[in-house]
């Protein structure tokens, strides 16, 4: 991938190759990092002046003062940094690892791609640009790897939503006995970024999965409705 590719005809294409036509209803799941590429969002470490705060805590961690300036200018809030982890919350409003800073899958040396400037829009365009070229009623969901709270290892999420609710909400409907549900609200599109991660992996250069059969709820929120308000987050 590089910066002005024409991702949507890419992925267009990969589908041809698998022999999967698009149908009404599907999802496209687009991993962070080519939309990222395909942006532009890819930043040489080169010539970049750590500041006094990024230079002392890649001094604590062990890790590169240029790639800590980085995240912490991608950051509007420095949540945690502690045992060489340092966690903030981006611009757009998720709380992640390294603001989602990220070295793995790149060609060149010395350089770290940054999520996309706006995931929704990003979402937006290739979905506009999939329907315009299949004649399919489509959603898009941009895809990326974090870390979870009280349990190991990582998973997909989506950062970047277009054209499906992200949250399937039970709130107020009764289950079997009649008793109302207060707090269901299932994060579908979190869901269907974890399921595309079983097909794409980390390491076999696949970056788009169809998800097919979810009959999910049309919506325009994008990703707002996945991320908690300060007022409800016991961690902040």
């Amino acid at each position: 991938m590089r910066p002005g590719d024409d991702l949507a005809s890419l992925a267009l294409d990969g589908c041809e190759g698998e022999r999967i036509a698009p149908s009404d209803g599907d999802v496209f799941a687009f991993t962070q990092k080519v939309v990222s590429k395909s942006e532009g969002r890819i930043v040489s470490l080169a010539g970049v002046a750590p500041s006094a705060l990024a230079s002392r805590f890649a001094e604590e961690s062990g890790r590169d003062p240029r790639l800590v300036e980085i995240v912490l200018r991608e950051a509007r809030r420095v949540v945690r940094m502690d045992r060489s982890v340092l966690i903030t919350e981006t611009r757009h409003g998720f709380v992640c690892a390294n603001s989602g800073v990220d070295a793995s899958n790149l060609e060149d040396e010395d350089t770290v791609c940054l999520l996309p400037e706006d995931p929704d829009g990003s979402a937006g365009k290739l979905r506009g640009a999939l329907m315009e070229r299949t004649g399919k009623k489509l959603a898009v969901i941009v895809t990326d790897t974090f870390g979870r709270p009280w349990r190991e290892g990582q998973v997909n999420v989506a950062i970047g939503i277009a054209g499906m609710a992200a949250l399937d909400d039970h709130r107020g409907l009764a289950d079997p006995r009649g008793r109302k549900l207060l707090v269901s609200a299932i994060a579908v599109a979190d869901e269907i970024a974890s399921a595309a991660e079983l097909v794409m992996g980390k390491l076999g250069r696949v970056p788009v999965a169809v998800v097919r059969g979810y009959p999910f709820e049309a919506g325009g929120g994008g990703i707002g409705p996945l991320l908690r308000s300060p007022e409800k987050d016991l961690f902040r």
